[in-house]
């Protein structure tokens, strides 16, 4: 999957080409498609939710520029493959999860695969985790409709942010990066995420 997927495709960041061997996408799945956990697709895992292809976890988490020391904030756990990806990186990453199921199941995971650097919450993502801001990077895995100015408050000077979006129904990834004056946007590409519900997003289901 790394080398043909990813590699392949222009992730050069060597710390996150290794996280992606090392992580196991097949645990982050359902019994029933465990055979197709290493295609470049999404899969459904349940609640209309999705885990993403994993180029698309490269493409972000590489754009995240992450270092060993870095404290991560991810908006949205969902399989918690993402957040997985990310530990294997850096010193700690914060997760919101707003779906109570997702949230136990995915807890339960981490505690399981040892991912004693992962710190879960159940909330609105949207507000963001304002008690252990500033953050050196934020994650948002859900389409958004406008760029949420609780999130980019919690980003550390010289922090990054990675976010899609557009409409509910397709994206442009962008990436923010903080600076002492001002916040810089670069975008990245098209893409296609579920909505991110809450307060600072998507009000309906």
């Amino acid at each position: 999957m790394v080398s043909k997927q990813i590699a392949s495709r222009g992730i050069t960041d060597l710390n996150v080409l290794e996280a992606m061997s090392k992580v196991q996408r097949h645990l982050f799945v359902s019994e029933a498609l465990m055979d197709q956990a290493y295609g470049d697709f999404p899969l459904p895992i349940g609640e209309q939710q999705t885990i993403s292809q994993p180029y698309i976890v490269a493409e972000m988490t590489q754009a995240l520029q992450l270092r060993e020391e870095d404290r991560v904030l991810e908006i949205g756990t969902g399989s918690g493959y993402q957040a997985a990806i990310i530990a294997e990186i850096v010193f700690r990453v914060y997760t919101i999860e707003r779906i109570r199921s997702l949230f136990i199941k995915t807890r339960k995971l981490f505690d399981e695969l040892h991912y004693h650097n992962i710190v879960t919450k159940y909330s609105d993502g949207t507000s963001g985790w304002k008690d252990e801001s500033p953050f050196d990077a934020i994650i948002v895995t859900a389409g958004a409709p406008e760029i949420p100015e609780t999130l980019v408050s919690q980003l550390a000077v010289g922090g990054r942010m990675v976010i899609p979006v557009g409409t509910q129904y397709s994206q442009e990834l962008i990436k923010l990066t903080r600076d002492e004056n001002d916040v810089h946007k670069t975008a990245l590409g098209g893409c296609r995420f579920v909505k991110l519900i809450g307060e600072y997003g998507w009000r309906n289901q």
